[in-house]
């Protein structure tokens, strides 16, 4: 009976280590998963510290690019504002005194003047006035630069209405037998003296532009277009843009340059035959740019020209 209990204990035993040895393997199996399980979490927060590292330094770099290009335009705007104040003041007083002295000596009637000389001296006028245009360019895109005046509400019926009575533009579509045509045109938010500015040299553009066969005549037009229909990436698409369009009648261009005409002192015709310094549609673009719109031109060579502005919906 002893013995047969001794063997029962011995089984009893045998069957309690193999059942702690299958817990102990169990148990080791679930903590070789807990420390891979572990190593993964440290792994991945180590990545993850990395990629915050990576993150936060390339954050820096770009407020330290940032806070250059700042500083950066600070002193574009100081160097601006000083080159206004020189073409203001500085270039403008001499300039004004040697079309005055031209024009007394061409003016006297005493003064004997060979045919020759007559000619150097209206070569000289033209020259000046010439240059006195290019300041007067220059000091209007550097205004448009600085400006931060607030916007407002502005009726372009009422705006263009206003331009065209204006004694110079008057003048101007008097002496070309041109036609505006406009009506329906929408109130929008901008800066007026900007709008104005716009307008204006876009109709002296189409006028200066115009064929010599037939009369000038120009065309605004407006609707309101999706921001997925605006000649732009950068357009918002789901934004709603009035799309303000002013066509003429005039010699136009070459499709291929519809970009370079917006760009500062580029010109495509010839400054003898046309006149001009090549900043008006420049003004323009930076005008609209001001007012997050776009701008582009589509064009026909002796058929005329499209300028097509589009500003959001506010």
């Amino acid at each position: 009976i002893e013995k047969e209990l001794l063997k029962k204990d011995i089984r009893v035993s045998k069957l309690e280590e193999i059942k702690l040895k299958k817990a102990v393997d169990k148990r080791n199996k679930e903590l070789i998963e807990v420390n891979k399980e572990l190593v993964n979490q440290y792994i991945e927060k180590e990545k993850r510290a990395e990629e915050l590292a990576i993150a936060n330094n390339e954050l820096r770099f770009q407020n330290t690019e940032k806070e250059k290009k700042e500083n950066e335009l600070i002193i574009i705007n100081k160097e601006l504002s000083a080159f206004t104040y020189i073409a203001s003041h500085d270039l403008q007083e001499p300039l004004r005194k040697i079309q005055l002295f031209i024009s007394r000596i061409t003016e006297n009637r005493e003064q004997i003047l060979t045919e020759k000389n007559t000619d150097f001296f209206k070569r000289i006028q033209i020259s000046a006035n010439r240059m006195q245009i290019l300041i007067n360019d220059l000091l209007n895109y550097s205004r448009i630069t600085e400006s931060k005046e607030k916007t407002k509400k502005i009726d372009l019926n009422e705006l263009i209405d206003k331009i065209l009575q204006e004694l110079s533009m008057a003048q101007t579509i008097e002496e070309k037998k041109a036609t505006i045509k406009y009506k329906s045109l929408p109130i929008i938010e901008g800066v007026p003296f900007q709008i104005e500015q716009l307008f204006t040299n876009l109709i002296i553009n189409s006028i200066k532009y115009s064929d010599n066969i037939r009369l000038p005549v120009i065309n605004i037009k407006t609707e309101k277009v999706k921001g997925n229909k605006v000649p732009d990436k950068k357009a918002e698409t789901k934004k709603n843009y009035y799309k303000i369009s002013v066509t003429d009648n005039g010699i136009g261009f070459e499709q291929k340059y519809a970009e370079k005409i917006f760009i500062l002192f580029q010109r495509l015709h010839n400054k003898q035959t046309y006149t001009g310094t090549g900043i008006g549609l420049a003004i323009c673009k930076k005008i609209v740019e001001n007012h997050l719109g776009f701008i582009d031109a589509i064009s026909i060579p002796d058929l005329g020209t499209t300028i097509n502005i589009y500003l959001p919906v506010l």
